[in-house]
């Protein structure tokens, strides 16, 4: 049966220079084929090459979903989801778009690049370990097949096959239909392999393969880093580690050193090799996380089905893992692999607490101090420093920052006006690296001008909360009907499925520009109405804001399943956007949702997790501000131009 490659595009906006919530500075494409169609580049599949030549014989074809039980609104095709980001209102002339070739379909991130780019991550993307382990780098361009086929490091390189089940957001109920892609992992040690984070995503089952072995291994994913892109697994059978020898990872290439990338990508079965030398190493927009980490830029070619495969040097020990490439008319060979400084942030986050975490941030935005003037101003005597424009309101940072310090120094480290700090001898890397090494729960030493006085301060460091989530944490979104109406959080993936145009700009806009204020706030919104006796006149509301619920401001979706299930009244009275009504008979809409339910065949008026006691974190008694996009919308500058950065 034809197949081809999926992908997903989603629309994020950042900053050039930050790790912004919606910003990225280009296009990424992962490397896992998958056994769907799409005109976007995608991992390696078992039936990748006859799906390859099927799309590009029919470019257009729309991937295949799942039947759904229920009518709902039209889904867009990935190019019209391209077409529609870019003549969407508020998406500017340098969005790109970020391909995921092991999701089902296309999401659109936001660039700020003058020009559209295309990064495709054919190979995993992984920073280098802090440890002791070493990692293998090539020096030439085009690897001699001599030196490397007997090579005993490339038998730690195995092919991964991975089943994939996503959620259906818009139907959050019930799952997308599966489809497989084919990814490469390697060998670590303790009965553990590497791959990409995405080339595991929405698994439902994990199977590796050795070089020269014809038998499948089930795998189990122990952990996912989404932010760096990488993910750990485990294989209990013994047989599969019989002679195996892992991977030692190596120290931070240099400039010109060479590389050598190993994996499974398209074009065969077998393992293949290619061979290119260092080009750049910087903080890096990686698009599976939309997040910016230390990233090695390589001229070594890196395909579908490279994802999650180890990058060489010449000593033989592992420096980095690939995971995606760059895709432009201007430019090419730019590939990129994950840095062992990264690999080794991953694995010592979950050795430290037997769980990914993630990666903190300080949660302030920051403006470039280049101007003289503005340092003077300020009150800062040198050529250094970074002025705070705002902090967020769940980071600690909000405890000790305020608007308008100026920070000159982060753990003693000085600050340059750039928002630049020292990176090994004579080079300079933006200011979040040093964040990122950190770890959450880590407390920083700041050094801050404020109103023209030096001062130290002390900021404790978590992952930031994002109010319109990237990825849903435990695979399958929340969900609440009542009498027909669907409640879900707004989320990235659910903007990619429904597309822009169906979202809407003014619920676009908050999910881009608006900050959490306080933690676990969501957006929550009316998906979706069905249509029943009982919600007559409702039937075409679709993604609208619920705002309160009987004059209770609702603070996320299980705060709303609370109101709902306490409410004693006679009405539930709904207030969306624009002061809109949506109001019910409380004892109709109960003694209506069973038919409901049977008639469209939902299993369940509520998502599992909205069956548990309801705990306010903010105490029962605690006011919800009664804000539009937080203390008022962030304004464009603030992503996307070049002299300001979040951090």
């Amino acid at each position: 049966m034809a197949t081809a490659a999926a992908t997903c595009w989603f629309t994020a906006l950042t900053s050039a220079t930050g790790p912004s919530r919606y910003s990225l500075t280009s296009q990424r494409f992962f490397a896992t084929t998958l056994r769907r169609h799409s005109h976007l580049i995608a991992p390696n599949s078992e039936t990748n090459q006859n799906a390859e030549t099927h799309a590009a014989i029919n470019p257009n074809r729309k991937s295949r979903t799942s039947k759904k039980p229920l009518p709902s609104s039209p889904r867009k095709s990935s190019a019209q989801k391209e077409a529609i980001g870019q003549r969407f209102p508020g998406t500017s002339k340098d969005e790109v778009h970020f391909s995921r070739a092991d999701a089902r379909s296309s999401k659109t991130v936001r660039s700020q690049r003058n020009q559209p780019v295309a990064f495709k991550s054919f190979g995993l993307q992984k920073k280098g370990n802090k440890g002791g382990n070493n990692v293998f780098d090539i020096k030439e361009q085009q690897v001699e097949t001599g030196n490397f086929q007997d090579a005993a490091f490339l038998n730690a390189v195995v092919k991964v096959y991975c089943t994939h089940t996503a959620p259906d957001y818009s139907l959050p109920w019930q799952k997308q239909r599966q489809y497989t892609s084919t990814g490469s992992a390697f060998m670590i040690g303790d009965g553990k392999l590497l791959t990409n984070a995405h080339c595991v995503e929405h698994d439902t089952q994990v199977k590796v393969k050795r070089r020269g072995d014809d038998t499948k291994y089930v795998a189990k994913v122990l952990a996912r880093g989404i932010e760096c892109d990488m993910a750990l697994l485990s294989v209990e059978s013994t047989e599969f580690w019989e002679g195996a020898e892992p991977l030692h990872f190596g120290r931070l290439p240099r400039l010109q050193d060479p590389v050598t990338v190993v994996g499974y990508p398209l074009g065969g079965d077998t393992i293949s090799v290619t061979k290119g030398v260092v080009s750049r190493i910087e903080v890096t927009s990686y698009a599976h996380g939309s997040s910016d980490l230390l990233g090695i830029q390589i001229d070594a070619a890196i395909n579908p089905g490279n994802s999650g495969g180890p990058a060489f040097n010449d000593q033989g020990e592992c420096v980095g893992v690939a995971f995606q490439v760059f895709r432009s008319d201007e430019v090419e060979n730019i590939g990129y692999v994950i840095p062992t400084t990264v690999v080794s942030h991953f694995l010592e986050d979950y050795e430290r607490n037997g769980k990914y975490t993630g990666f903190p941030c300080l949660g302030v935005l920051l403006q470039k101090l280049e101007n003289p003037a503005l340092r003077a101003c300020l009150g800062v005597p040198s050529n250094e420093g970074v002025l705070v424009r705002r902090v967020e309101p769940t980071s600690d940072a909000s405890n000790v920052l305020k608007e308008g310090d100026v920070i000159v120094s982060f753990d003693g480290i000085r600050v340059g006006c750039e928002g630049t700090v020292p990176f090994r001898s004579t080079e300079r890397i933006a200011f979040r690296y040093l964040i990122s090494q950190k770890f959450a729960g880590d407390v920083a030493e700041l050094g801050i001008v404020r109103a023209g006085s030096f001062t130290k301060l002390k900021a404790v460091l978590n992952p930031r909360v994002h109010l319109v989530p990237y990825h849903i944490e435990g695979g399958q979104p929340s969900y609440l009907i009542v009498a027909g109406l669907v409640f879900t959080p707004l989320s990235d993936p659910l903007i990619e499925e429904e597309c822009e145009d169906q979202i809407g700009l003014k619920l676009l806009t908050k999910a881009r520009y608006s900050l959490a204020k306080f933690k676990g706030e969501q957006i929550v919104i009316l998906s979706q109405v069905l249509a029943n006796e009982v919600n007559i006149g409702y039937e075409d509301m679709s993604n609208e804001q619920v705002l309160k619920l009987n004059g209770t401001r609702i603070k996320n979706i299980h705060h709303l399943a609370y109101l709902v299930d306490s409410c004693k009244d006679k009405y539930l009275v709904f207030e969306f956007e624009d002061n809109y009504l949506a109001v019910l008979e409380r004892e109709a809409a109960c003694s209506a949702s069973a038919r409901i339910l049977k008639d469209y065949g939902i299993p369940a008026e509520r998502s599992p997790d909205l069956s548990e006691s309801y705990v306010d974190s903010l105490g029962v008694n605690h006011p919800v501000e009664q804000h539009e996009f937080g203390d008022g919308p962030v304004s464009n500058s603030e992503f996307g131009f070049e002299g300001l950065l979040w951090v």
